[in-house]
């Protein structure tokens, strides 16, 4: 992807963040939330994890935002403060192109350095295509959740994937 421009999130990011993941909500079931959050939950919700000092990335082609990464808490007890779970999510005309790679890629590489030791991929099970790009990029699978979550009247399993930063 040519001009493609990886950088820190910044707050005028939301409104298009929103827009992106409202899409997933909305048409898939690669997030179990049902109602698209607005611009007002995102925001509070990005500055949680900035505020971690976790990463959180935005991919921007010709100024535009086509997709963003982050490094979210896994758990919220103090224990767990070194393992992250990782999310990708791609603006619809961005996906097939390898960006999921190349922000995957940069996720790791900056989790590690704010010194994060463990990451998962918590992944709808159908969704083979995004455990694959994670098994390239080193993850296991570590497990499955049968009949977990309930969306578009159907029951959906999930799978666990890990990896060590």
């Amino acid at each position: 992807m040519s001009d493609l421009v990886i950088r820190p999130y910044a707050p005028a990011d939301i409104p298009a963040v929103t827009r992106i993941y409202g899409h997933y909500v909305r048409d898939t079931v690669i997030t179990f939330e049902t109602e698209a959050p607005d611009e007002a939950e995102m925001a509070r919700r990005f500055a949680a994890i900035v505020g971690k000092g976790h990463p959180l990335l935005i991919a921007e082609q010709a100024g535009r935002v086509i997709g963003y990464a982050y490094a979210s808490t896994y758990r919220p007890r103090e224990a767990y403060r070194f393992t992250c779970e990782d999310s990708i999510y791609l603006a619809p005309d961005a996906v097939g192109k390898g960006l999921g790679g190349t922000l995957l890629a940069r996720l790791i590489e900056d989790s590690s350095k704010a010194g994060l030791r463990q990451m998962l991929a918590v992944i709808t099970a159908e969704r083979a295509n995004s455990i694959r790009l994670h098994e390239k990029h080193g993850f296991r699978f570590i497990g499955r959740y049968e009949a977990l979550g309930y969306k578009f009247d159907r029951w959906l399993d999930i799978v666990h994937l890990q990896r060590a930063l």
